[in-house]
């Protein structure tokens, strides 16, 4: 069959929007037809090579929409299921996963080829094959994708909102609730409000701390941040260090969550400074590869034991966090249509991606 995508060709080039083919489900896959499909920063990263891929790549790793044919050996999902796609395969019987930690699936490695799990593509056009963003390539009308990227739904969910659910909404609250491990009473600092720092904004709320200082330059998404969230806002790291210092008495804050799409040095070395002893600093958004980004004082790590980690997917089992967020949001603990600034057809793919840089959306959207 035909379908309608946005792909990257080479680093530094535009989306582009193009008509490619695509094969039928084989065994253990679906044919889905993406019904919406979140903007997030990580297809710009593609864009600008600090994430390393095989090109050329159908964009797009946040997307919901409808099954419309499963291949053979497929028996927990059938046509016309609702469905959001996780941009981390889970297999559920690597060493990761057997341990809990599915968030690291061993399925991962196939981020970089952006081959389905065979090692084959699904994509094609003008006689090459074309891989797909994160194994699901939400960019595009319709795609094939493992069952190990499939997350079933309830069919009355809104899927302009479900879509959100599969990389932002659980990665920006578990950096706050699972890998920061935010209690009642706490003070929480999240650097960065996009869409996976809004989140981490509105799980540290959840979590119970007495302070949320929300810090970015674009004062848009800090009016935002108060309204889900945030009791503090700050332009700048400078700052949120001042409001640390007033709100503690000079005691620091519990955690320091570094959400923002692209990680700095000196962002590192505040967050490091803004925390108590004992305090955490989770590091969620991305550097480019090879970038040494941390350079951190030892003496103050070891005798204030500091901690220092990532977070990838916020710490969480997509197979349990992204129907907990669907459980969240339906019952108004957790704002999703809140989240989306602009909504965008295919076609404005790159509009969309100019206008989040300038830092004009929380989250743009594109439905198809």
């Amino acid at each position: 069959m035909k379908t309608r995508a946005a792909v990257l060709r080479d680093i530094g080039k535009d989306w582009e929007i193009t008509e490619l083919d695509l094969d039928p489900p084989r065994a253990g896959e679906v044919l889905i037809r993406y019904v919406a499909s979140g903007m997030c920063h990580s297809d710009d990263h593609l864009r600008t090579g600090d994430i390393p891929v095989r090109y050329p790549i159908v964009g797009g790793h946040e997307g919901a929409g409808i099954i419309e044919e499963t291949g053979p050996a497929v028996d927990r999902l059938k046509a016309g299921d609702h469905v959001v796609c996780s941009f981390l395969p889970v297999c559920g019987h690597c060493r990761f996963c057997a341990r809990g930690m599915s968030n690291l699936c061993d399925l991962g490695a196939l981020l970089i080829s952006n081959s389905l799990p065979d090692g084959t593509f699904r994509f094609h056009g003008d006689g090459e094959d074309y891989g797909q963003m994160c194994l699901v390539g939400t960019f595009s009308q319709y795609a094939v994708v493992s069952e190990h990227s499939v997350v079933k739904i309830d069919d009355d969910l809104p899927l302009e909102a479900a879509a959100l659910v599969g990389c932002g909404v659980p990665t920006g609250w578990g950096t706050a609730v699972n890998a920061g491990g935010v209690r009642p009473g706490d003070t929480t600092v999240v650097y960065g409000i996009g869409g996976v720092g809004i989140n981490a904004v509105q799980g540290a709320a959840a979590a119970g701390a007495r302070h949320v200082i929300a810090v970015d330059p674009v004062a848009f998404k800090l009016e935002v941040a108060a309204r889900l969230g945030a009791t503090h806002t700050a332009g700048d790291a400078e700052a949120a260090q001042e409001i640390v210092t007033e709100v503690t008495r000079g005691v620091g804050a519990d955690q320091a969550l570094i959400t923002m799409g692209v990680v700095t040095e000196e962002t590192i070395t505040s967050a490091f400074a803004a925390i108590r002893k004992g305090g955490t600093v989770v590091i969620t958004g991305l550097g480019g590869l090879g970038k040494k980004t941390i350079q951190l004082p030892s003496f103050e790590l070891t005798l204030f034991e500091k901690q220092l980690k990532g977070a990838l997917f916020g710490g969480g089992n997509p197979f349990e966090e992204i129907p907990r967020m669907l459980d969240l949001y339906r019952a108004g603990k957790l704002k999703l249509d809140e989240l989306i600034t602009t909504r965008y057809r295919l076609d404005e793919v790159n509009q969309g991606y100019r206008d989040m840089l300038d830092g004009r959306n929380v989250r743009g959207v594109i439905v198809h």
